[in-house]
């Protein structure tokens, strides 16, 4: 399945390589050797990705130079999605009726801003995504006797750049919150367990005062998904595996449900089931339910659940992105109602897949006020 994936990303990122090449470099009026410049870059990019590829899931090169590798997809993505802006002006300008001087003018203003543009685009991309931010949000829950601080982490990909180091630097900042309460709503794991180990022992210093509550997501199943719970198991981590527990006093708490990712859908193991995962909750009290992918709110919405906890999308990751991943999932990020009763929210990813890059959606750790309504 590797083998397929990582095929079909090299065709694909050929493709916009190739579109970049024709459509931007070929069509503008830059100087000859400024062309052959970003020609040279092109070539040099894309034999970025193949590294990138190969560098991915066995981590025996230094980061610096993972972080240089890692860099391609996310850089040709933002060419490509400016390259079709910039086609569409030259479109527009090819069926206006204005002067062949002013179209040459404007022809030429969008060659310098489209170089300006991609260069300011990818180290603001490079720099946003190493900042982490706390989203604090208040979530009244129905028949809620009193608050609980619930912190939500999500999509962190330990692997390549997210290392020991930075998951250590993240339970810090966890820990100096003093939760009820800590979340780890999938997708932890995104490289082989063995090289992963060193990460995840940093998680057993997180502290709360009622533990800490994992579900996996679907990139935990590309990893040898039973060597990952496991691991995650042996640390003193609770993992929800279609099934529930009740956290406060009794009377005064919630139910905690927990359910396997969709993706267990196609392998056909660690299938999620949520009436198996509701199947004990304690009733009249109100019910929090981890799902992965916001998508799972189809199976939720006749349900018992008061609230579920997501993430999944990366809130899009690089913004022009988002659009496509709005395609797939009704939700992207933040606090949504779905319905009279039940809300969903979904954060935006701790870490990041794929490119040491985000566009407008800034990494998060959630911290949530789960308050009586």
């Amino acid at each position: 399945m590797r083998i397929i994936f990582i095929s079909l990303l090299i065709l694909v990122l050929a493709s916009l390589h190739y579109y970049v090449h024709r459509r931007f470099v070929e069509k503008s009026h830059l100087r000859r050797s400024v062309k052959r410049a970003f020609n040279i870059f092109l070539i040099l990019n894309f034999l970025g990705v193949f590294a990138y590829a190969l560098t991915r899931y066995y981590p025996f090169i230094p980061n610096w130079l993972y972080f240089i590798f890692s860099l391609p997809i996310g850089i040709i993505f933002l060419m490509f999605c400016w390259t079709i802006i910039y086609d569409t002006f030259n479109q527009t300008l090819e069926l206006s009726k204005i002067s062949q001087s002013k179209r040459d003018f404007f022809r030429r203003s969008l060659d310098i801003i489209s170089v300006g543009a991609l260069f300011g685009l990818n180290i603001r991309a490079v720099s946003e995504a190493q900042n982490i931010v706390f989203e604090e949000v208040d979530i009244n829950i129905k028949d809620l006797k009193k608050p609980y601080n619930i912190v939500q982490l999500s999509d962190i990909h330990i692997g390549g750049l997210i290392d020991a180091g930075f998951i250590k630097s993240i339970v810090e900042k966890i820990n100096a919150l003093e939760p009820d309460l800590v979340v780890i709503t999938g997708d932890l794991v995104d490289i082989e367990i063995k090289y992963a180990k060193g990460a995840l022992n940093e998680l057993a210093s997180l502290k709360s005062k009622y533990g800490t509550y994992f579900i996996v997501g679907n990139h935990e199943y590309f990893h040898d998904i039973y060597e990952i719970l496991k691991t995650i198991k042996s640390l003193g981590i609770n993992v929800l595996e279609n099934d529930s527990v009740y956290i406060g006093e009794e009377g005064s708490g919630f139910n905690l449900a927990g359910v396997y990712d969709m993706f267990g859908y196609r392998t056909l193991e660690f299938i999620p089931d949520l009436q198996k995962a509701l199947k004990s909750i304690v009733a009249n009290s109100p019910t929090v339910l981890l799902a992965h992918q916001p998508l799972y709110i189809q199976e939720v919405e006749n349900s018992s659940v008061d609230l579920m906890l997501s993430g999944h999308t990366h809130g899009g990751q690089l913004y022009p992105f988002r659009l496509l991943v709005k395609m797939q999932q009704p939700y992207i990020a933040g606090l949504y109602s779905h319905n009279d009763k039940l809300q969903v929210y979904v954060n935006r990813g701790t870490g990041y897949w794929g490119p040491p890059m985000r566009l407008g959606v800034s990494s998060e750790i959630t911290a949530i006020n789960l308050l009586p309504s």
